[in-house]
């Protein structure tokens, strides 16, 4: 459960100005209440405390800390074709790993939970202010469709293909690049620890 040092009114000016409803507390002790993405923030006197299964969206808005370039890997999981599925990302600056996670999508086909991916991580990105994404991915077929080299034939592709060419425009610059398996190991890790864990 991720506990953020911040002045609550400060953070709460920063989920309404993202358009986060923020509600009353339900006790004494709490300040107020948000939830957005699946993830709940409770803000105290000197913190908020961020609690759910996916809570880096959430993270993200509290945080004051935005701009500048972020390294974006993603990788999708599927245990059948089409199968029960996952997703997995992991957003690194110059200090580290800003975030990371894994979570199950339902059953897809494997080029789905590429895109599924690859949206998620996109949406992370956006939700913590970045301006510059250099985007990874182990997926030679999302990542020469999302470039244009090769045609998206699926209907179904095509619509996710659409969804993350409109995700990246919310950006100053980006680049998606494809890389080895290896490279991509933490997001694949993720992606497949969310489905051994299901």
């Amino acid at each position: 459960m991720p506990v953020i040092q911040s002045d609550p009114d400060a953070a709460r000016e920063r989920l309404a100005a993202a358009g986060v409803t923020v509600a009353d507390g339900n006790t004494d002790h709490e300040r107020w209440r948000a939830e957005y993405g699946g993830a709940t923030a409770v803000a105290y006197d000197d913190k908020v405390v961020v609690q759910g299964g996916d809570t880096a969206r959430l993270e993200a808005l509290l945080r004051d800390d935005d701009g500048g370039r972020v390294h974006v890997y993603f990788d999708g999981a599927c245990r059948g074709n089409p199968g029960p599925s996952s997703v997995g990302y992991v957003l690194v600056d110059d200090g580290g790993i800003v975030t990371e996670g894994g979570e199950t999508i339902g059953t897809a086909t494997n080029n789905q939970a590429e895109y599924a991916a690859l949206v998620k991580a996109l949406e992370v990105a956006s939700d913590y202010g970045f301006d510059d994404v250099h985007i990874r991915g182990d997926s030679e077929l999302i990542v020469k469709q999302v470039r244009g080299e090769w045609n998206t034939n699926d209907p179904e592709l095509r619509e996710q293909r659409v969804r993350v060419r409109e995700l990246l425009m919310q950006f100053d610059d980006w680049q998606l690049e494809h890389v080895p398996r290896e490279i991509n190991d933490r997001a694949d890790q993720l992606a497949n620890d969310a489905l051994d864990d299901a």
